[in-house]
């Protein structure tokens, strides 16, 4: 008898993630089978030392440095989520990694409890009138919103932890005043994938919480969905602020200097279930579904992007083209993927995957869903 979405399964905290088997979904299993040993033979060439890989990725960059805890990688690891039963898996899936920019999800994460919560009344409000330390002062800073930061469409000047904003990933030919003297796009017109101004958001969501975010997303979402005790969210070196008199850590939204969302396998597919049940875990709405669905709605700049979760409403995406035009996922360094599939009721996560082969597993994954 075949077992549909309707049931809700829901892992417990304590007990092991339940089995069934793909064919109790009717699912094509020649071809699951297929995918499923794609995915096993797709692990990434990329050196386990990800302090050197960090390190050579981003040689380009000036004032460029660690500056966050790093972690040399274990092995590929994966899990495929059916109907919230678990139908493949391989790997170690308790290992704590780094999770890089899928730290980004995170961030989008702790600006929607901040909205369910009406800290941030809406995501169209300047974030001037919450964070008045001057890092939001003049002409250009002052038009940003929430949206902007989240949306990685602010273009913010200035400098954030030691970094400037244009000296991350800058052009890597011509004269580098060229990029640092550049004049700035008015917010909201153009997409720029930038790590100082994503930490200025977590520093601004700290500001606004005035507790740390690790702390929060534990509270909140973490201990609810039945995480584990082992994952980290670090932030830098000198990341650290006062707040109500207390030194206080700013978190990182990736590991282009170190620091972000430590995290297993386990828990990110717990995370991923989470979004797949728009925002619900059993009888408990952790996150409102208006603040996922607004999440996922394609920005202005960038067809692709949303609330810092990857779309590809047009079949588009340059990453992940073949996954269905409702997916949305989260994205890290060393292909590190949170999938969600609505249309199929599936979620799926990788790590330490083939860069090049992601969007062909998720082809013949799809395909035998069908």
């Amino acid at each position: 008898m075949l077992l549909h979405a309707q049931e809700e399964y829901y892992p417990d905290k304590n007990s092991n993630w339940e089995e069934k088997q793909a064919s109790d979904f009717g699912v094509n299993i020649k071809l699951f089978q297929e995918a499923v040993d794609f995915g096993k033979a797709s692990a990434t060439m990329e050196t386990t030392d990800l302090r050197q890989s960090i390190l050579e990725a981003f040689e380009h960059e000036p004032y460029h440095e660690i500056l966050g805890p790093t972690r040399k990688r274990g092995g590929a690891t994966g899990m495929i989520i059916k109907n919230g039963y678990v139908i493949a898996k391989w790997g170690d899936l308790k290992r704590v990694d780094m999770t890089f920019s899928v730290s980004k999800s995170y961030l989008s994460i702790m600006a929607g409890l901040a909205i369910d919560d009406q800290r941030i009344q809406s995501v169209d409000e300047k974030v001037k009138d919450y964070v008045w330390d001057g890092k939001f002062d003049g002409n250009h800073n002052s038009k940003i919103t929430w949206k902007h930061l989240l949306q990685q469409t602010s273009d913010w000047t200035g400098v954030l932890w030691a970094g400037p904003d244009w000296a991350d990933r800058p052009p890597k030919e011509g004269d580098i005043d060229d990029w640092k003297f550049r004049k700035l796009s008015e917010p909201g017109s153009i997409y720029e994938y930038n790590d100082v101004r994503v930490n200025l958001l977590a520093y601004s969501l700290l500001e606004v919480w005035r507790k740390p975010l690790p702390q929060v997303l534990k509270e909140k979402i973490m201990d609810p969905i039945g995480a584990s005790s082992t994952w980290r969210w670090y932030g830098y070196e000198n990341s650290w602020t006062n707040v109500d008199g207390i030194q206080m850590q700013s978190v990182s939204g990736g590991g282009h200097s170190g620091g972000g969302v430590f995290t297993n396998t386990e828990d990110q597919a717990r995370l991923g279930l989470l979004f797949l049940r728009d925002g619900k875990w059993g009888t408990e709405q952790l996150l409102s579904q208006e603040w996922i669905k607004n999440a996922m709605k394609p920005s202005y700049a960038n067809e692709n992007y949303g609330y810092m979760w990857w779309l590809n409403p047009n079949g588009k995406n340059p990453h992940l083209s073949n996954i269905s035009h409702n997916a949305f996922y989260a994205a890290g360094f060393g292909s590190n993927y949170i999938i969600i599939e609505p249309d199929h009721d599936l979620v799926v996560v990788l790590r330490w995957f083939d860069y090049d082969k992601a969007n062909e597993f998720m082809n013949l994954l799809i395909e035998s869903m069908k």
